[in-house]
């Protein structure tokens, strides 16, 4: 009798349900609360709560900075349809304004055209013709919906970047590494040359030598990313062997402007971290100079690289719009050119944004990155 009451207390001791006093809904809480307050957890928590404001205040500045010019849409408009030798009057003008809803005040307009992208109503036009929550307006210039415009070159943007990104990086952190563990010797002058070559060099200059070559070595340009014949229907056909000839250009122009910065960056880091004292004692205790180099050097220096990946970013967003339009890619740094020009508020400010979210889910993935790196940073900036 005594053994089996045992047993029963054995297993009320094991049952989930009164393990500690609590129910299951109450432990599955503190398991979950635990979770969250590691450091890792909080520090990338507290990162993704500010893409709210981040995303706001961006979306706030866009859309104001864009209304600064004087005039809007319509004033483009009518000032093209009077060089063509048409007459517009002010009535037709007031009219346009009205229908593009263009005669509201600023304020206004930002709230209807936020509010828009952010939810619209199940009862709306919109939905009914789109079967989307999300109404991004109507481009005036290319006169579709602003989605549509930008959905058609947004994958190709993506891409791209992330390919003159990835050769950036793998260019220049192997050099970098060279540069610091042979320093002073040729190598190292050879690529602080050329690094500062492809900085000093404007990219749109650089562009057009390597387009006049190209067509005095082998008769083509090789300009744009896509030929007649891989655009099918307005849809562009991807023939990869096609697509990494006519890439090779833009990996020169924009691959090398970047490449200078990391190089310079990293280099000095290493430079740093080899004279410290822990080298030195990792050295007399034995430690191979390859295991000292990329397991302690290299994990300490590469810290500011991986830091300024938004910036990169951002500046290949936005910096690449000269070149693609001298290279005649198909990106979307020329389609927000036209956009300004044409005063398609809607447009610009759609695109910018669509950029942001990038450039800060980049952000994001740097910081994780760099609390990967370095505990320190996760400790500082995380529950503790």
């Amino acid at each position: 009798m005594e053994e089996n009451a045992n047993k029963i207390d054995d297993m009320h001791e094991n049952d989930p349900k009164e393990t500690n006093g609590k129910s299951t809904p109450s432990r599955i809480f503190g398991q979950v609360r635990e979770f969250f307050k590691k450091d890792l957890v909080s520090y990338i928590t507290k990162r993704i709560l500010m893409f709210i404001p981040t995303l706001f205040l961006i979306s706030v500045l866009v859309f104001f900075v864009i209304q600064l010019p004087p005039g809007d849409y319509v004033s483009s408009e009518i000032a093209r349809l009077t060089t063509e030798g048409e007459l517009v009057t002010q009535a037709d003008a007031d009219a346009l304004r009205e229908q593009y809803g263009l005669d509201q005040p600023v304020i206004v307009q930002y709230f209807k055209w936020i509010g828009d992208i952010i939810w619209t109503p199940t009862d709306s036009q919109y939905y009914r013709l789109n079967h989307s929550h999300h109404n991004w307006k109507y481009s005036f210039k290319f006169s579709k919906n602003v989605w549509d415009v930008i959905n058609e070159r947004l994958a190709t943007t993506v891409i791209f970047t992330a390919v003159i990104m990835l050769f950036q990086y793998l260019v220049s952190i192997p050099i970098a590494i060279y540069s610091s563990t042979h320093q002073y010797s040729v190598g190292d002058y050879t690529a602080s040359v050329i690094g500062f070559l492809g900085t000093a060099i404007p990219n749109f200059c650089l562009a057009i030598i390597l387009m006049y070559l190209s067509y005095k070595w082998t008769g083509n340009s090789n300009t744009g990313l896509f030929t007649p014949e891989m655009k099918v229907n307005g849809v562009h056909l991807y023939n990869f062997g096609e697509l990494c000839k006519r890439m090779i250009i833009p990996l020169i122009v924009l691959g090398t402007s970047g490449t200078c910065g990391i190089i310079r960056s990293v280099r000095a880091q290493m430079l740093d971290e080899v004279g410290r004292q822990y080298t030195l004692t990792a050295r007399a205790k034995g430690v191979s100079e390859r295991k000292i180099i990329m397991k302690y050097c290299f994990r300490a220096a590469i810290n500011p690289t991986v830091s300024g990946l938004g910036g990169i970013l951002s500046s290949l967003f936005s910096g690449s719009t000269v070149t693609a339009i001298v290279l005649d890619l198909e990106l979307q740094g020329p389609q927000l050119f036209e956009a300004l020009k044409a005063q398609d508020m809607y447009l610009a400010g759609a695109i910018v944004m669509v950029q942001a979210v990038l450039v800060v889910i980049g952000i994001l993935f740097s910081d994780i990155a760099l609390a990967l790196l370095d505990p320190r940073i996760r400790y500082s900036g995380g529950g503790r």
